[in-house]
């Protein structure tokens, strides 16, 4: 699929260096996210070793990095740590703390430093309004709601995605992330409401080229995907 067919920009969501390496030659990937579960997965043991490493291999499109601290004062100078290793770095910060409150004003501290963040792990309107005050005026921000993880406790996300938008339609420093996206028709949704950016994994990436297949065609391959694997497994009844 051409990057030209999406309005929404996708950013690519992962630890791997070697995968990085290989997505920020695709004109159609506008920036980079990870975070310290996907960085644990691939076995990332050295933080600032690793982010150099990341940001030499993507020196001008946004990465977002994210703190790992939950005291506050460590939360503030951990941003303040990450922001400085590049231009393009955006600081990932919680929208709460572990025992659920909110990091608000920590937004409101950074964003006066001209700290470029990326509000993460929001699922509510609430959350929201109540960060966006930080924000508006401030430097270049995103604010990431988790639509896929909405999803998976059978809540409709679109409805929230749309909300946020209208919330942030006359913020131009403000850009809303579509987060954890299950399936490639998020992608379609994300572009269908106007959404600024969504995240995608490896694996979602792998399977973009499928937006706007012609179902018979898909069709005729999975009867022969079918036929071919049963085939090879030598099965007779």
């Amino acid at each position: 699929m051409e990057k030209e067919m999406l309005k929404v920009k996708i950013f690519a969501d992962g630890a791997d260096l070697g995968s990085i390496k290989k997505l920020y030659e695709n004109p159609a990937i506008s920036g980079f996210t990870t975070n310290p579960t996907l960085m644990n997965k691939s076995g990332v043991k050295d933080y600032e070793e690793f982010a150099k490493e990341f940001l030499d291999i993507v020196p001008d499109r946004p990465i977002s990095f994210e703190v790992f601290a939950d005291d506050e004062e460590e939360i503030l100078k951990q941003a303040r740590i990450l922001s400085s290793w590049g231009d393009n770095v955006f600081v990932k910060i919680p929208v709460t703390t572990t025992d659920g409150n909110s990091t608000t004003h920590l937004v409101e501290q950074l964003a006066k430093q001209g700290i470029q963040t990326n509000v993460t792990a929001m699922f509510t309107i609430d959350q929201l309004e109540k960060v966006l005050p930080s924000l508006i005026g401030g430097p270049n921000s995103y604010v990431s709601i988790f639509a896929g993880r909405i999803a998976d406790a059978g809540v409709d996300p679109l409805p929230i995605m749309e909300s946020a938008l209208d919330l942030l339609k006359e913020q131009e420093n403000i850009e809303l992330i579509w987060a954890s996206p299950r399936e490639v028709f998020n992608i379609v949704q994300a572009d269908k409401i106007g959404c600024d950016v969504i995240t995608v994994t490896p694996e979602l990436l792998a399977r973009l080229p499928l937006i706007g297949k012609n179902l018979e065609k898909f069709s005729l391959e999975t009867v022969n995907m079918f036929f071919n694997d049963a085939k090879a497994s030598g099965y007779s009844l």
